[in-house]
């Protein structure tokens, strides 16, 4: 069991607030799964919410296909100017990347 201290409990709170700032009432009336949603909210840190990123770091498209290869892609070393996304994919299992990705691709 997950123990929240008073570390961990600001994270959870912000990843939440992340999180229903990145996903409308459209993406959860889509039958978006939630723990994919908690996942994709990570994401908001540096592509910003609902993947419209304001600075340097590219936006996250909208078709679910090309977003799970390009995460695939990061995963294996496929993409290697990459500077902490291949980290970040190798986290996840390749059905988790597929669910990420599809969260992105219901916003708009």
């Amino acid at each position: 069991m997950l123990k929240l201290t008073w570390v961990r409990l600001p994270m959870a709170a912000a990843a939440f607030a992340c999180t229903a700032m990145l996903l409308p009432g459209q993406v959860a009336a889509q039958g978006i799964d939630r723990q994919a949603r908690v996942w994709a909210a990570s994401c908001a840190a540096c592509h910003g919410t609902g993947g419209q990123s304001q600075g340097g770091i590219p936006p996250i498209g909208r078709d679910a296909d090309a977003v799970y290869r390009a995460l695939l892609e990061f995963k294996n070393n496929q993409r290697p100017a990459a500077t902490v996304m291949h980290q970040h994919t190798k986290g996840y299992t390749d059905d988790e990347l597929r669910r990420i990705a599809a969260v992105f691709a219901a916003a708009k």
